[in-house]
Parts: C-alpha cells; sequence; structure tokens
C-alpha cells in the first residue's frame, strides 16, 4: 500500500478477516462501573477478536495493562455547538499518545468543531507533530473518505455514517458505499467497516465485500441498546431507540 508505513502494516496486516470490539462505557449508563470497559475487553481477546476499540485514556491505560490485543483509541468530547465529538483536538490527541493507543482514531468529517475548525483538518497536523502514529480515519461519506486517505490516514472506516446532519435518518449500513471504499481506496489504506453492524452474518458480508476488518461495539458491549432496539419494535416504533444511541453523553475527564 504506497500511503501505510511498514510499521502501520506489521500491526494492522494481521488483523485481516478478524473482529474488532469496541469496548466502551460513559458515566451515564446503566452498564457504567470502573473496570467495566476492561472486562468487555478480556471477553474480545478470549473470543478470538483481533483488536480493541476504546474511549478515554484512563479506559485504555486499564485496558493496556489487561489485554495483549492493538487497541485503537479515541476520546469522545461532546459540545452543544457541534456533532464533532471523536478525538476533535490536538489536546485529545496528545493524551491517547500519552496513554499508549497504538493507533488514534479521530473525526474527519467535513463538520465544524467547537473551536470552528474543519474536523479533517486536524489528521495532517496530528501526522505532522507524531510522524510514527498509526491514524484511524473516522468519516461518513466516500468524499470523507477521500480526503482522509490523500492527508495519510492509515484505516478509513464509515463510523460516522448516521452521525452527521447528512446522514441523520440513516436506518443500517450503507454496503453499496461500503464497497465504493474498498474498490477505491483499498490501495492506498486499509478500509475497515465499523458503524450498524449486528449480527456475524453482517460482518461477513462487509468481509466479502473488502473490508480488512470489522469493527462492532453496540451488538456486542452495549446491552442497553440492544435492549433498546427490542423494546423499539416491540412498543410499534414508538420511541426511535437510535436516538439514545446517538445522545451526547455527560462529560468526563
Amino acid at each position: 500500500m504506497r500511503n501505510v508505513s511498514k510499521r502501520a502494516a506489521e500491526l494492522i496486516e494481521p488483523m485481516k478477516g478478524g473482529l474488532i470490539v469496541s469496548c466502551q462505557t460513559q458515566p451515564d449508563e446503566p452498564i457504567y462501573t470502573p473496570g467495566m470497559s476492561t472486562k468487555f475487553a478480556e471477553c474480545a481477546e478470549w473470543a478470538g477478536a483481533v483488536g480493541i476499540r476504546a474511549n478515554s485514556p484512563d479506559q485504555i491505560r486499564d485496558i493496556k495493562k489487561h489485554v495483549k490485543l492493538p487497541v485503537i483509541g479515541l476520546w469522545k468530547i461532546w459540545h452543544d455547538d457541534t456533532d464533532v465529538f471523536i478525538t476533535p483536538t490536538m489536546r485529545e490527541v496528545d493524551a491517547l499518545v500519552e496513554a499508549g493507543a497504538d493507533i488514534i482514531a479521530l473525526d474527519c468529517t467535513a463538520q465544524r468543531t467547537h473551536e470552528g475548525t474543519v474536523a479533517w483538518d486536524l489528521l495532517p497536523k496530528a501526522k505532522e507533530k507524531y510522524p510514527d502514529m498509526i491514524t484511524f480515519a473516522d468519516v461518513s461519506n466516500v468524499e470523507e473518505a477521500r480526503r482522509a486517505v490523500a492527508n495519510g490516514a492509515d484505516i478509513v472506516a464509515p463510523t460516522l455514517y448516521g452521525y452527521t446532519a447528512a446522514t441523520s435518518n440513516i436506518e443500517g449500513a450503507d454496503y453499496r458505499m461500503f464497497a465504493q471504499f474498498c474498490r477505491e481506496l483499498g490501495d492506498d489504506a486499509y478500509v475497515m467497516m465499523e458503524g450498524h453492524i449486528y449480527t456475524p452474518d453482517d460482518a461477513m458480508r462487509c468481509v466479502f465485500l473488502g473490508a480488512h476488518a470489522v469493527v462492532v461495539g453496540s451488538a456486542i458491549t452495549r446491552p442497553h441498546y440492544t435492549a433498546k432496539r427490542f423494546v423499539d419494535l416491540l412498543s410499534g416504533y414508538q420511541h426511535n431507540w437510535r436516538d439514545v444511541e446517538k445522545a451526547k453523553h455527560e462529560q468526563h475527564a
């Protein structure tokens, strides 16, 4: 791959065809207790996962003490005036590097941040500051994916499809768009699938389309969201469970 360093390839190549489990908890969730995200990560490792995706420096540090898998680190910070919340500034990048994340995930969409910058401008600045940093670009469409790869992203995924104003009404994964990611960008970066994958069959479909690996979170580690999906259907879709999934959480250090 032309855009990927030898170091990145050595870390990411063994993930081929595998499952990466997103192991996250927030203080305002019913599953939150100290160490819960680490237990999720230990379960994922036991099951044969090839990587972990984790939020916040504290949770990343604890997971890395107990699990040998590569950790994709991010830090979610919410503000009322923006939908950019995944590693939005260099402050969060610095903290994730210090915490020991093996790969740094950040918002690479065209959205405006709380600081008034365009989210996708952070990636090249982070790469300039940390030339050896391996990056995971979270995007919502093909244009953003192209720009992320051009800016040096090692991994790109449609993580934020459904979390931007233009995609806010989606009901599931866009497999045609993902296939386009794989066709256009697969020679220059690792294309992974993340977002709205709820069954093993969904994951296998993505691998068939060209995904290097598949990231799954809510269907494995967010039982309250799984329950909410059932309740949403059984109540005749009176309340959209995705409103809960997309809700901004209480801030924590």
